[in-house]
C-alpha cells in the first residue's frame, strides 16, 4: 500500500504527507521544515507510529519525525545524518539518493538546518528551532 502512495506523492505539490493507520491525517505544501513543525504543534499527539512522507529528509527533519513518533520514512533524497538519527530511533528509511548532508538550495553550503541539528537531541534541536523562529518573527 505504501509504496504506490509514496510514488504518488513525489510527483506531488506536496512537501510532506503524515499517514496514521492507513489514512492521510496531513498534508502540506509549505517550503523546509515548517510542515513538520506544524504537525508537531497542531495534531501531532493524536497519533502514534506515524508514516512520513517528505520530499527532503535531512537531519533536522529527521529529529522532527522523532518527536512525531515516527516509526517510517520516505523520503526522494535524505541525509548520512539523517539515517544515523533514524537508526539510533528505530524508525524505518527508504530514502531515494542519499547525500552526505542537505545543502542550501543554490549548492553553495550545507543547509544552515542540517548544520544546526548535528549532535543535537530531538529535544534540543526542537526548542532551539523555535526559538530561533519565535527571534527572526
Amino acid at each position: 500500500m505504501t509504496q504506490p502512495l509514496f510514488e504518488e506523492f513525489t510527483t506531488s505539490t506536496d512537501t510532506l504527507r503524515i499517514y496514521a493507520e492507513n489514512k492521510l491525517v496531513f498534508t502540506s505544501n509549505k517550503d523546509r521544515l515548517l510542515p513538520l513543525l506544524e504537525y508537531l504543534d497542531t495534531i501531532a499527539p493524536r497519533y502514534k507510529d506515524v508514516i512520513i512522507m517528505d520530499k527532503i529528509m535531512g537531519n533536522a527533519a529527521a529529529l522532527l519525525a522523532v518527536l512525531a513518533d515516527c516509526r517510517e520514512v520516505y523520503s526522494p533524497l535524505g541525509s548520512e545524518f539523517a539515517i544515523q538519527t533514524l537508526n539510533a530511533h528505530h524508525i524505518k528509511h527508504h530514502l531515494g539518493k542519499i547525500v552526505p548532508h542537505i545543502m542550501k538550495p543554490d549548492g553553495s553550503d550545507m543547509c544552515p538546518m542540517e548544520r544546526m541539528s548535528i549532535g543535537k537531541s530531538p529535544q534540543v534541536f526542537h526548542k532551539e528551532l523555535k526559538n530561533r523562529i519565535k527571534s527572526a518573527g
